[in-house]
């Protein structure tokens, strides 16, 4: 196997025949330069002529012509028996001589654009029609018989093979081939992955009895949640759709932040909230129209907790709230767009990551979680929330603005990490307790957080929501005995009834969700 490795294949025909035609010039002077002979059909072989060079067009090569518009140009037993048989095969090479076919030694074929007519949301009948038959067989047929033949999938592979015929005088190395079979297999199996995603969506079948995920790499990340851990982030959409503008690379846990703060801002109305984000929680969330006061009330929330996370504004950044912002240190800073005044003064901080999500839309069908060699899947917790989902069970009822206010703070506490209890005021949180095994301990940092931060008035209006029902009392006894005056909780427990007797005895508003919101 050693020498093996060491010969080297020399091309002496190409078959290219590719849906993407830039870059063409340098590959062709290539093998011109090594005189390799190539064949070619459709509209690859006239940009071919066009750009200078000789050519055997595929149907003359083959004698036989294109046929149904073009679907049928590569299927013939001539390219593959060119592509396919084993040079050191007696067998093959009896049959190949019998049949007249000649060796094709490299491959150059890139897909038809199956994935930009998805994004651009082409009709039915165009994106059938850019399923790709031909490219992917011939690619598959090549990677296949490496051993003999160099199969090209993607125009940024060109300049490495020119470099590898350069080197090696017009022939291929058997690992240079190996290594573009891997390359090749993955972007057919990524290619087909799209088509039945296609299909998959449009019949609905969320939980296909086989399924496939595929992504594209957006970086490898200097390590994962800590040192000694390897990670990459990858889009399963056509590209990312967050700009980083400035600052140091993002890193696992960035990443794992900055989502968890698009979950909760992409939540709150357009335009006017703030969510500041440490370890995947929030720390403090507010609604205002004035921007800068929306950002103050959040960061007020709890500012030990804010400082070096990140803040997510669901608007276009301003030059008066940069200025706040730059007051207090941040890992990232993350807007709808930002001014030039308030780039500039941002970018001042030469760490500060900002990111721009004016294109984020948030269209995140499921999440996955992959633990050993099982892949747990579920749709994503982001159903907009009216007042039909709620039920008032208190004789004590609320108006529509307090019902507003509790729908606000159960909107906020399912982004917190189960169990979840947030104390808001106002449209802004105040206190909020997470990831606790106890639902009453819960209860009790979100109590502490907001007598520690807050300068509670009298008769202010206090507000608690749970993302699950509370067990028992002492739960609800404990945010009431807080100064609390509403809860909002999901119904189920076996003591509900128990819950709506407290809220009644201490005239507290008592309004119970109809779906949990666990969130761990």
């Amino acid at each position: 196997m050693g020498i093996k490795q060491n010969i080297m294949n020399k091309i002496r025909k190409a078959l290219i025949s590719v849906s993407n035609k830039k870059d063409l010039k340098p590959l062709l002077n290539a093998l011109s330069k090594y005189k390799i002979d190539i064949i070619s059909s459709g509209g690859t072989y006239k940009k071919i002529k066009r750009l200078g060079f000789e050519c055997i067009e595929l149907s003359k090569f083959t004698n036989t012509p294109e046929i149904l518009n073009g679907r049928v140009k590569t299927l013939h037993p001539k390219i593959y028996g060119g592509i396919l048989n084993k040079r050191q095969n007696k067998k093959h090479l009896r049959e190949i001589k019998k049949n007249n076919y000649e060796n094709i030694d490299l491959i150059v074929a890139n897909f038809y654009p199956f994935e930009d007519n998805l994004y651009k949301k082409a009709d039915h009948n165009k994106i059938i029609e850019n399923i790709d038959i031909g490219g992917p067989t011939m690619v598959r047929a090549a990677a296949k018989n490496y051993n003999d033949v160099v199969v090209i999938c993607n125009t940024n592979q060109y300049r490495r093979f020119i470099n590898e015929l350069e080197t090696n005088k017009g022939s291929t190395s058997l690992s240079f081939r190996e290594k573009l079979a891997e390359e090749a297999f993955m972007e057919t199996a990524y290619y087909e992955s799209n088509i039945f995603k296609y299909f998959n969506e449009k019949s609905e079948n969320i939980f296909p009895q086989k399924n496939i995920f595929s992504g594209k790499l957006i970086s490898q990340i200097r390590y994962g949640e800590n040192p000694h851990q390897k990670a990459a982030i990858y889009s399963k959409n056509h590209h990312q759709d967050i700009i980083q503008l400035s600052g140091k690379e993002l890193s696992y846990n960035n990443y794992n932040d900055l989502y968890s703060a698009l979950s909760t801002t992409q939540l709150l109305p357009n335009n006017k909230g703030v969510a500041i984000i440490k370890h995947a929680n929030p720390c403090g969330v507010s609604i205002n129209q004035n921007k800068v006061k929306s950002f103050k009330e959040a960061l007020e929330s709890d500012p030990i907790s804010a400082f070096g996370g990140i803040v997510s504004c669901n608007f276009k950044m301003n030059i008066n709230l940069a200025k706040e912002i730059n007051k207090t240190y941040f890992e990232i800073v993350m807007a709808k767009g930002f001014d030039t005044k308030s780039k500039i003064l941002l970018k001042k901080k030469k760490n500060l990551r900002i990111i721009d999500t004016s294109n984020f839309r948030g269209e995140n069908k499921f999440n996955f979680i992959s633990k050993y060699n099982s892949i747990l899947i579920q749709n994503v917790d982001n159903e907009n929330f009216s007042r039909k989902d709620f039920k008032v069970v208190s004789k004590r009822k609320p108006n529509i603005e307090t019902l507003n206010k509790l729908i606000f703070a159960f909107n906020v506490c399912r982004n917190v990490k189960s169990n979840a209890i947030v104390i808001t005021n106002n449209y802004k949180t105040i206190g909020i307790g997470s990831g606790q095994p106890s639902r009453l301990d819960s209860c009790q940092i979100a109590i502490n957080k907001m007598k520690k931060f807050q300068s509670l008035e009298k008769n202010k209006e206090l507000f608690a929501a749970s993302d699950a029902f509370f067990p028992f009392v002492d739960g609800i006894e404990k945010l009431v005995q807080s100064g609390v005056t509403a809860v909002v909780q999901p119904s189920g427990s076996k003591n509900d009834k128990e819950i709506i007797k407290f809220a009644n005895l201490t005239n507290t508003i008592l309004v119970f969700s109809k779906t949990r919101h666990f969130n761990h």
